[in-house]
């Protein structure tokens, strides 16, 4: 009798938590079909969902440069962004860490930040070639140079939002830089990191779609606009459902993440 008021409650929680996404979902369908009867060039969804289990059914064949699978085209965006967002993590959270913590190095960076962090995201890519004679490194480029600010910014934010009381602590009880750094600063910042890490994700896996749509080659980007000169409206849009897909479990890793590593819940 207990597990099975057990399994109702748990039941009635899931059905209660999916209740707004699946009418989310059922209201974007309508409106999609409704768009699709109205003009004749968008297709329904039943035809491009069924379009779409035909691209899933063999995502990894190979066929040339230009004619591979969806599979190797999701991977090698996937690829370029966790590059690119490495890359930006390893020099924007230290850096974040740093502004907050020093004043000097606040001063300095500060109005470089707010200079270059407004920039498009495409702007930075002819500086890109122009600095690294290839696409692929380009794109990287791109990724790394607009993924940084969200990671500085609120790292930097974080560390300015500790309590003065727990560093007049540690300066009472004589700590060292790293103590203070291992033991105060960083699991009292690490919720704004995860923030801009988020924010950080969510900006490459833009930027390298329209990084790939002008450089070529394999990826999402490339694909979408491949399909586009093809007059394929179907894969347009499981292109941007795809694009959209991995975006929300990307996000969805990295708040878990996130969850697990917040200290104010443990």
């Amino acid at each position: 009798m207990i597990r099975n008021s057990r399994w109702r409650a748990g039941a009635e929680r899931l059905a209660g938590a999916s209740a707004g996404p699946v009418t989310g979902f059922a209201l974007l369908l309508l409106v999609w079909k409704i768009i699709s009867l109205r003009i004749g060039d968008i297709p329904a969804p039943e035809t491009t969902l069924l379009a779409a289990y035909e691209l899933f059914k063999n995502p990894f064949y190979d066929n040339g440069p230009n004619d591979v699978g969806i599979g190797w085209n999701i991977l090698a965006s996937l690829g370029r962004v966790a590059l690119g967002f490495l890359l930006a993590a390893a020099v924007g959270i230290p850096l974040g860490f740093l502004i907050g913590r020093v004043p000097v190095m606040n001063a300095i960076f500060s109005p470089i930040i707010s200079l270059l962090r407004p920039v498009s995201p495409l702007a930075w890519l002819p500086l890109g070639l122009l600095l690294f004679k290839a696409a692929n490194p380009a794109a990287i480029w791109a990724i790394f140079i607009c993924s940084i600010w969200p990671m500085i910014i609120n790292t930097a934010d974080g560390v300015k939002r500790v309590p003065p009381d727990y560093l007049n602590v540690a300066r009472v009880l004589n700590l060292s830089e790293w103590k203070v750094f291992t033991r105060i600063l960083f699991p009292s910042v690490l919720p704004y990191m995860m923030t801009g890490v988020r924010l950080s994700i969510g900006t490459a896996w833009l930027v390298i779609v329209a990084a790939e749509m002008l450089t070529g080659g394999t990826g999402l980007g490339f694909w979408l606009w491949d399909e586009w000169n093809n007059l394929n409206v179907q894969n347009i849009l499981i292109a941007v459902l795809v694009i959209g897909i991995v975006g929300l479990l990307l996000d969805l890793i990295l708040l878990a993440l996130a969850k697990r590593l917040d200290y104010s819940e443990a």
